[in-house]
């Protein structure tokens, strides 16, 4: 295998890698939108009708107000800064997929997705998204066993352990 480094990967270029393609849908179980509306679903469950621009709208549940949208749960400003970054035209499932690989590059864990280090791509992204394992922010979160179990069923090559 071919050493790959955080700052030379391409994200258009990785999100079609079946590793990354794996732990996208990791992220989407964790965050709750893996059904067919998972990529229009607000935080809350509700879902937004058009995919042309981030519904930005607060929403509020169990005490918690966020503007979270879509299959990975993008806050506005985040979605905004992605989409600058990338030159997003719309915020499609094709799109969230590219600013999804964005957030897990900045957070350097792109090369680890890739090279099938999981555990240091979890701990690396769990506070970006908070229902990754090892997550901060006390919300619930996915043990490593079950996020090992959702790779696995994805098709990813683990090459350390997770759990």
């Amino acid at each position: 295998m071919s050493t790959v480094t955080n700052l030379v990967t391409s994200v258009t270029d990785a999100v079609d890698d079946p590793q990354v393609q794996a732990f996208l849908a990791l992220i989407r179980v964790g965050e709750g939108t893996t059904g067919p509306n998972g990529y229009r679903t607000m935080f809350g469950g509700g879902l937004f009708v058009s995919y042309t621009d981030h519904p930005r709208q607060l929403n509020r549940r169990n005490g918690i107000t966020s503007s979270a949208a879509g299959a990975y749960q993008f806050l506005s400003g985040t979605w905004d800064e992605m989409r600058n970054k990338y030159d997003l035209s719309n915020f499609g499932p094709e799109c969230q997929d590219i600013a999804a690989v964005g957030l897990i590059k900045r957070r350097g864990a792109l090369a680890d997705v890739l090279a099938g280090r999981f555990r240091s791509a979890i701990d690396k992204c769990n506070k970006e998204w908070a229902s990754l394992p090892g997550s901060p922010y006390g919300q619930p979160t996915l043990t490593y066993a079950r996020a090992e179990s959702v790779l696995v069923s994805a098709g990813a090559q683990i090459t350390e352990a997770i759990a």
